[in-house]
């Protein structure tokens, strides 16, 4: 007994050591490296044909080609008469002009008519426009008659027309790869007649929130522990994405229980993220279970304040399944940041996206403060100004402190330098726009 706990002591003792000295020497990473590491370990999502409506979400996998021209033909662009322009040059209400009504066209019928001089024929909007006519007078431009008509105004040639392929043609990109459908990409399509879409599918991404000291919100905590901000901040920003997202609050620190869930998922996620269990203390084990479990890299990234953050890919036992996974750490504002920053640009690269990275504009600093040297610092702050008159910012909570208060209130993040030692009002800085 007494040599199991000497043991154990002496185990103990070697854990923290190593800890203690990873922590000290371990190379701190560059933030683009992990951004390329990041990007690297999700390959694309492979494309699928779908009907339409389950396309909505998705992201268009190839350019969707228009089977046939918008409008079909040369037709009304309002309810009216048909005619040859010129023979209503004098119209007005004090002196209309009459004109033989020698038919009728209405909307999805096939028109075979040729307009005679001096007549009219009556039309729908959208149907198709008899041969010789130039023009649609509107019919509240008129006595509405059916056998015969008085205009009372003149109309230009092209007037009340919509003009064959004059919204797309046929044989043309409708809609571009890299296209996120939602109603108005809907719309085109059906327009473009087209029944399916290739898509890259929405994601299955799981996150869990580890450790024990997490209370799920509206339950009852104590001191000491944590409301789960993690899990329900990640699920909502994923779910942006067009992602489907499996939230598991709160598992325990502890080999078992995380293993068993990390297997749970493995079964029907294509990515996973964990938050927290990163620290270097006893009583997380993140890097212990997940490392069992696939090759993955736990690096300290060179950002302020310095954190622990994994890449890499784990395996279901006994099977080919492998899939990629994210540990962010467990401060809420670092797993949001760290999301951002690593594991939204893979989501948006993997699901076809053109572009993976938020838009980025220059802005001069309102206040002065000081930044560490040596790591790069990702400061919310909120951006103000327009185009013609230069844009502003200034933080929204303590720089180099992670306040959920600065972060919701912001709607960008300033990048500094990790070259930059102190900020000064009017210094120009780039600023990733969240809002």
């Amino acid at each position: 007994m007494l040599r199991r706990v000497i043991a154990l002591v002496t185990y103990a003792r070697r854990k923290v050591w190593t800890d203690y000295a990873w922590c000290q020497e371990a190379v701190v990473k560059p933030v683009s490296t992990h951004i390329e590491d990041c990007l690297a370990v999700l390959t694309d999502i492979p494309a699928l044909d779908v009907p339409l409506a389950d396309s909505v979400g998705s992201v268009l996998a190839r350019d969707a080609i228009a089977t046939v021209s918008l409008p079909p033909a040369d037709s009304a662009a309002r309810d009216g008469y048909a005619v040859h322009s010129a023979e209503t040059a004098s119209a007005s209400p004090q002196a209309p002009v009459g004109l033989a009504v020698v038919g009728e066209i209405l909307a999805g019928t096939d028109s075979i008519d040729v307009l005679p001089p001096r007549s009219a024929i009556r039309i729908s909007s959208g149907a198709t426009l008899p041969r010789g006519a130039d023009a649609v007078v509107p019919i509240e431009a008129t006595d509405g008659g059916r056998a015969r008509v008085n205009i009372n105004q003149s109309v230009e040639p092209g007037d009340n027309l919509r003009y064959e392929a004059e919204d797309f043609e046929a044989g043309l990109v409708a809609l571009e790869k890299g296209t996120r459908i939602g109603a108005r990409q809907i719309a085109i399509l059906a327009a473009a007649g087209l029944g399916t879409v290739s898509v890259k599918p929405a994601p299955r991404v799981a996150i869990l929130s580890i450790g024990d000291d997490l209370v799920e919100p509206g339950r009852s905590g104590h001191p000491g522990t944590y409301y789960d901000a993690n899990s329900h901040g990640l699920a909502t920003a994923i779910s942006e994405l067009g992602a489907i997202v499996f939230r598991v609050p709160r598992v325990p620190d502890r080999q078992k229980e995380l293993r068993d869930a990390l297997q749970d998922q493995l079964v029907r996620s294509d990515v996973i993220i964990t938050t927290g269990g990163l620290s270097f203390g006893g009583g997380d084990t993140v890097k212990d279970v997940v490392g069992g479990l696939g090759t993955v890299r736990f690096d300290r990234v060179a950002m302020t304040p310095v954190h622990q953050y994994g890449v890499g890919r784990i395996e279901l036992e006994g099977t080919d399944v492998s899939v990629p996974i994210y540990c962010l750490p467990g401060n809420p504002v670092a797993a949001l940041l760290g999301y951002e920053l690593f594991i939204r640009p893979a989501l948006r690269k993997a699901v076809g996206h053109t572009t993976t990275n938020r838009r980025t504009i220059k802005a001069e600093a309102v206040r002065a403060w000081s930044s560490k040297a040596g790591l790069e610092e990702y400061v919310p702050v909120r951006v103000t100004g327009r185009p013609s008159e230069g844009y502003r910012f200034e933080p929204t909570g303590l720089p180099g402190a992670e306040l959920l208060y600065g972060l919701v209130r912001a709607n960008a993040l300033a990048v500094i330098p990790p070259e930059t030692e102190s900020i000064a009002v009017g210094d120009e800085l780039s600023c990733l726009i969240l809002d």
